[in-house]
């Protein structure tokens, strides 16, 4: 990389962490003020507020809104290199416009990786805690957390089809369990167990601890009746399978949401579209950054008078539209059927065209 190119890369980062920073802290001003009478009447300890909820607040929020502090960084530091002539300068030295995006692209690949990481693998382990301290101290628990569930019936393999008739969500036990396992649509084995408590501790996945087990095995037209008082046995069901959790794909790492909406769709379980959307804007978030980056470049790279304000102002009016677009496609395919993929990069594809088309227009 030449000079250039390691200058603009500093001023695109050191705007737009600052932009973060500054952005943010206004934020959490703003929650703390609108959610201290809710902490205070369900007494949220101090350490649960500060390490539970903000410092996994303070990521999450960046992070959702990364391509729009893109822009603005882009917005801000280009209108300022363009009213000190220094764009004008680097075009009369014979850079083009196509080579001065080359930093842009290359700090956009950075914060999109970044983005991708954090939105993927980091930031969902800390919603855990963030989605429990809301679920409890700032939502109605009843409205957002299940605490039983009666009549589950799930396929947890081919041909192996589990019930109960009720599930404590407080204990993770269920009662009245059976499980049924069919070969060439006929029943090969039967159990019963009048007791099953999910493992809650343990470094096994998926292990059920039943009380009271019969296991009945057919072989044509013979049976073997086994009985046990215990028994533990690993079963691919887990309590957040049929318990409702609000916003619990948040709280999934991009593996383990995979996982679920395919083990989910195994089982022929509906309302996976949520679940399916932000799985694919996991995707094409970051891919938003370089959109939105080409907007700004594409607004601010030549002098005008007046400043910032007009391409500033058009600039965030096409950013909202994004956002909107967004939020509007999300909504159709968890609520009208459209298909979750085309959902989440519907905004990408709409944006690019008009990314594209004011950057050529620079020419």
């Amino acid at each position: 990389m030449k000079t250039l190119d390691l200058y603009i890369i500093k001023k695109f980062l050191g705007t737009y962490f600052f932009s973060i920073v500054l952005i943010i802290s206004i934020a959490v001003i703003f929650d703390f003020n609108e959610n201290v009478a809710k902490f205070t009447e369900k007494h949220a300890p101090w350490d649960a507020i500060i390490y539970d909820y903000y410092l996994n607040f303070i990521p999450f929020y960046a992070n959702l809104f990364s391509g729009l502090f893109v822009f603005l960084s882009v917005i801000f530091f280009t209108t300022k290199l363009a009213d000190n002539s220094e764009i004008i300068a680097m075009l009369a030295a014979g850079v083009s416009y196509r080579r001065l995006l080359r930093p842009y692209m290359i700090s956009t690949t950075i914060i999109a990786l970044l983005s991708f990481v954090l939105g993927a693998e980091i930031i969902p382990r800390g919603n855990v805690k963030r989605v429990d301290f809301e679920n409890t101290y700032k939502r109605n628990r009843v409205h957002n957390v299940a605490t039983y569930a009666d009549n589950v019936q799930l396929q947890v393999a081919p041909g192996v089809i589990t019930y109960m008739s009720h599930f404590d969500g407080r204990t993770h036990t269920g009662y009245g369990f059976t499980m049924d396992q069919f070969k060439d649509k006929k029943l090969i084995c039967h159990l019963t167990a009048q007791s099953i408590a999910y493992d809650t501790i343990g470094d096994v996945r998926f292990m059920w601890h039943m009380k009271n087990v019969q296991i009945r095995e057919m072989k044509g037209m013979r049976e073997h009746i086994t009985h046990y008082d215990q028994m533990d046995s690993v079963i691919t069901m887990e309590p957040r399978d049929f318990l409702f959790v609000a916003h619990l794909q948040e709280t999934m790492t991009n593996s383990q949401l995979r996982e679920y909406i395919n083990r989910q769709k195994m089982r022929g379980s509906s309302g996976l579209a949520g679940f399916e959307v932000e799985y694919q804007k996991r995707f094409s978030a970051p891919f938003s950054a370089f959109i939105l980056a080409l907007i700004g470049f594409a607004l601010s790279a030549k002098k005008k008078k007046g400043g910032m304000g007009m391409g500033l102002g058009l600039g965030i009016g096409l950013s909202a539209g994004y956002i909107l677009l967004q939020t509007v496609s999300s909504s159709f395919s968890t609520g009208a059927g459209m298909n979750p993929m085309l959902a989440a990069w519907i905004p990408n594809i709409l944006f690019s065209f008009i990314a594209l088309w004011l950057v050529r227009r620079l020419s």
